[in-house]
């Protein structure tokens, strides 16, 4: 087996930890998440670190990772560089390993500092909307709509994604998960469609869509339209495998 690690200039003091990251990745740090990736905490001398885990592929990707497409690790070490020049929030990177078995790709580890947020959008599942939620939501639709100006589009914009504490007030958010990303102009369609996976009542995506169009400057009633349609057609397709976690409304 052989690896590829490539560690951030600012962070070269943690080679060590790093360099031997996969041998004590199971049996040391505190689990974030336990599932197909693994995500855990560790504590280097009070510097808060997460390590998330991406799990070997099937043997097709095994091979396109390595030689046609860069790995998820790759991609959010990479991503998380540009999003940090552009001044959007995203946890900073440290470094990613990819490991090597013969000609197919092993695990590969994404490595960055553990962000200091308290909050995660699935409290809005089932929440009661008070003055407070109602405010980030919409502070949320503005955000959005400046992402998309920006041409930033996060393809897995899910509850357990976007990650924020208020400040003085107001909410600032932080995206995670950033392997996934899209650069490039955003339409209206493509804009509406990407709150689809959050959790939440119809009421909570027609405010964030108000918002996301007066920050764009489009009619308010055309967008939310779109974007409960968008809610709509996803959730009706999860609904067919699974139960849902909130109540849906449509």
């Amino acid at each position: 087996m052989s690896r590829q690690i490539v560690i951030h200039p600012d962070y070269s003091g943690l080679r060590d930890f790093i360099t031997r990251l996969p041998e004590i990745f199971l049996h040391e740090g505190e689990y974030l998440h336990d599932g197909r990736n693994k995500i855990k905490i560790f504590d280097i001398g009070g510097l808060k670190v997460n390590v998330k885990r991406y799990r070997i592929p099937i043997v097709f990707n095994r091979f396109v990772y390595l030689y046609l497409r860069k790995t998820k690790a790759e991609r959010a070490y990479e991503y998380a560089l540009r999003l940090q020049k552009m001044g959007i929030h995203t946890p900073a990177p440290i470094a990613y390993i990819i490991e090597k078995k013969g000609m197919l790709l092993g695990y590969s580890y994404f490595v960055s500092i553990q962000v200091d947020c308290s909050r995660r959008f699935y409290e809005f599942g089932r929440a009661a909307l008070t003055d407070e939620r109602r405010m980030i939501l919409k502070e949320f639709g503005c955000y959005t709509a400046r992402l998309h100006q920006q041409n930033v589009c996060h393809q897995d914009y899910s509850p357990g994604n976007i990650l924020f504490d208020l400040k003085n007030g107001m909410p600032e958010f932080c995206i995670v998960d950033i392997n996934r990303m899209y650069f490039g102009p955003v339409s209206f369609k493509k804009g509406c469609a990407n709150f689809a996976r959050l959790w939440g009542s119809r009421e909570m995506f027609c405010i964030m869509a108000a918002a996301y169009a007066e920050e764009h400057g489009w009619n308010v009633d055309r967008t939310c339209h779109e974007v409960l349609e968008a809610r709509k057609k996803h959730w009706q397709k999860v609904a067919r495998k699974r139960e849902v976690e909130f109540p849906l409304e449509f």
